[in-house]
């Protein structure tokens, strides 16, 4: 430890030292005791530079809650951006600080300028992708975690961190209504995750090629999805070295789901043409549209061909966690893996996902290596996360879940899910029966697809007009929504996701795409 004179990390303590130091002084020490004193304030200095006072922190730590708090106070009306005609996308072009600048006035321009000039997810108008306000307890567990700091690699280096996390799985699993054993862990989100679970599925039918390779099975595994599956699928399937090609699209039904005749056509197919198929990914509520696969009879046509099922619930797995829409992911017990974003529907701040299992087994067979450096506890009657995980080192994902649920409980989630789906059926009403605008899919969970009513136009002229009544709508930046794809059709995306967004707001953009819509 530096501090104490002699230290081998930084010699004897003599005046020849001191004169070599970088930072030398023109003080005539006139007793020992003094050249000491100098010589550990000079290499306190050098050697605690990030270090602030008591008092600093405080007064920073302080600043920065102030500009929280009144952020998230602002958001029930704020605006998602800036007016198209004030938004910049160039290059900062700063250059690499040489030497630092007082740290109360970097904060606040850094809070100024991001809270001004940024994009605001959090916002109860942000009505776009599956990025929700942050609970403010989750807000509270990043910065614990941060300080904090723990290595959730190995449990001796983790402890309690590591067996927060294990019961913040096992409270999230124990929602799903398997009958047997399960496990699982966090992720960085629903890309990892999926990985997983494709991991886990490869390893349980080929489990030679966790160690030699696919080129030792003599195979070519193939695995299934909807066409409108997540991309994560085809990235994953390629860094697996399965090969994108591997992964079969197969056509959705008219209200986006995928097709189970044609999967099992397909199935039997590669069957007759030597491909090894191994697993389904259905999907609960898709990116585009919300849409539930039909997971009870993609379970049988698993459980008849012998593949392995997951079910990417990144999204719609959530709503495990109320009693009265669990129904919207019937048989979801019966899937052998499943995705799950609480960066999602759970309103947690990036990133917090989670892959579970009902074959627990397969976690370290896929993941597990060993190394003599990790430390081991001998008490220790858990696997290291390092041995279930894609991961090594491993940032504690979990806290913002389990403070969150501590404070508010589970009744809380089943109050949201219920108020954002009521929010969302009564716009798909609204589009419904509007002169304007026509329903696309049906609404499923709180993602509303609508189209420009434009009778026996083109796709393209429809396309055209979405995207014209989204520029409208988005332009003076006070909201946001987008156009997206759904079985090939253009749509314009409206979502629900903000715990914030009241009725009101939803009434306000009803305005807005009116308006726009008679502009076209």
């Amino acid at each position: 430890m530096i501090g104490r004179s002699g230290d081998p990390e930084i010699g004897p303590a003599t005046p020849s030292s001191i004169r070599a130091h970088p930072r030398k002084s023109a003080v005539d020490f006139s007793s020992e005791a003094q050249s000491i004193n100098f010589r550990l304030l000079n290499y306190r200095f050098f050697l605690m530079v990030f270090d602030f006072d008591f008092e600093k922190r405080r007064m920073l730590g302080y600043k920065l809650i102030d500009r929280v708090n009144e952020y998230f106070s602002s958001l029930p009306e704020r605006s998602v951006q800036l007016p198209s005609d004030q938004r910049t996308f160039s290059e900062l072009g700063e250059t690499l600080p040489e030497v630092g600048a007082d740290a109360l006035a970097v904060l606040e321009e850094a809070c100024t300028e991001l809270i001004e000039h940024g994009f605001h997810v959090p916002s109860a108008n942000y009505f776009g992708l599956m990025n929700p306000t942050p609970t403010y307890m989750a807000v509270l567990a990043e910065m614990l975690v941060a300080a904090l700091n723990p290595q959730l690699a190995s449990l001796a280096r983790s402890q309690l961190a590591a067996r927060i996390e294990r019961e913040t799985v096992h409270w999230i699993g124990g929602r799903v209504g398997w009958d047997r054993p399960f496990d699982g862990t966090f992720t960085s989100g629903g890309n990892e995750a999926n990985f997983s679970a494709m991991a886990l599925a490869l390893a349980h039918y080929f489990p030679e090629a966790v160690e030699d390779g696919l080129i030792s099975t003599g195979k070519r595994p193939v695995l299934y999805t909807s066409t409108e599956a997540h991309h994560s699928l085809d990235k994953s399937a390629g860094l697996l070295g399965l090969g994108r090609t591997a992964l079969r699209r197969i056509a959705v039904t008219a209200n986006a789901q995928l097709d189970p005749a044609i999967l099992e056509t397909r199935i039997l197919q590669d069957k007759t043409q030597r491909f090894a198929p191994f697993c389904v990914v259905a999907t609960a509520g898709t990116t585009n549209s919300g849409t539930i696969d039909d997971l009870d009879i993609l379970a049988e046509i698993c459980q008849r061909h012998h593949l392995w099922l997951h079910v990417d619930g990144a999204y719609g797995a959530a709503a495990i966690f109320s009693n009265q829409h669990r129904k919207l992911v019937q048989g979801i017990e019966r899937a052998d893996s499943i995705t799950l974003d609480p960066h999602k529907w759970l309103a947690m701040p990036f990133s917090s996902g989670l892959i579970l299992t009902s074959r627990p087994e397969t976690l370290e067979q896929a993941f597990a290596v060993d190394t003599p450096y990790m430390p081991r506890s001998s008490a220790a009657t858990l696997l290291d996360n390092f041995k279930v995980s894609t991961q090594w080192s491993r940032r504690m994902n979990s806290l913002k879940v389990w403070l969150t649920l501590r404070v508010h409980g589970r009744q809380a989630y089943e109050e949201l899910i219920h108020r954002q789906l009521e929010l969302a059926r009564s716009f798909a009403q609204w589009a419904q029966g509007s002169d304007d605008f026509e329903l696309a899919v049906p609404q499923v969970l709180p993602i509303v697809n609508l189209r420009v009513k434009l009778p026996g136009a083109p796709e393209e002229q429809v396309q055209a007009a979405n995207e014209a009544v989204v520029q409208e709508v988005t332009q003076d930046g006070q909201r946001w929504i987008s156009t997206t794809f759904v079985n090939g059709r253009s749509v314009i995306r409206v979502m629900v996701i903000s715990y914030l967004t009241e009725e009101r707001h939803l009434e306000d953009l009803k305005k807005a795409l009116m308006t726009a819509a008679k502009k076209r």
